[in-house]
């Protein structure tokens, strides 16, 4: 009777274990371009936040300014050396997401629209979730420094 206690338990904690692997897909990057990722995402953040603070004292105009930040024009920042190195899949869940922000923008200036607005972020946010389920961070280094300092190469 013990064994099969012993057997059931193995199996549970197997199932759960399998199911806490990481299968995202990892996308490697050099320091520099993981640091310039991580940066932008930390921005986005940072302006939803300050968006939802905006909206919930019903400033439209602030909500404008802040998701405008966030839009198109912020992916001038030196992205171009990036594109070769990201998936297509993920730069075009990158780019939405700017797109969104010019929208909410455009729309928070016009409509003025708190609930509006927030369906819209809400909309947007799902991209950001998508994403962050699909892809982690890496990164790459020599083999030489790897070997040296092997708790640097890791994922996020």
């Amino acid at each position: 009777m013990k064994k099969i206690y012993a057997l059931v338990l193995c199996l549970s904690v197997t199932t759960v274990m399998a199911k806490d692997i990481d299968e995202r897909k990892i996308i490697s990057l050099n320091e520099m371009q993981r640091n310039h990722i991580l940066t932008e995402m930390r921005a986005l953040l940072l302006g939803t936040q300050q968006i939802l603070q905006a909206l919930s004292e019903e400033d439209m105009m602030a909500v404008a300014r802040h998701a405008r930040m966030l839009g198109m024009d912020m992916t001038h920042k030196g992205e171009n050396h990036l594109r070769s190195v990201l998936p297509k899949d993920f730069m075009q869940l990158g780019m939405s997401v700017h797109q969104s922000f010019d929208q909410i923008a455009a729309d928070a200036e016009t409509l003025k629209n708190p609930k509006h607005t927030l369906l819209q972020l809400s909309t947007t946010m799902q991209h950001c979730v998508t994403c962050h389920a699909s892809y982690q961070i890496g990164t790459t280094q020599l083999p030489a420094e790897a070997e040296a300092h092997p708790a640097h190469h890791k994922h996020h």
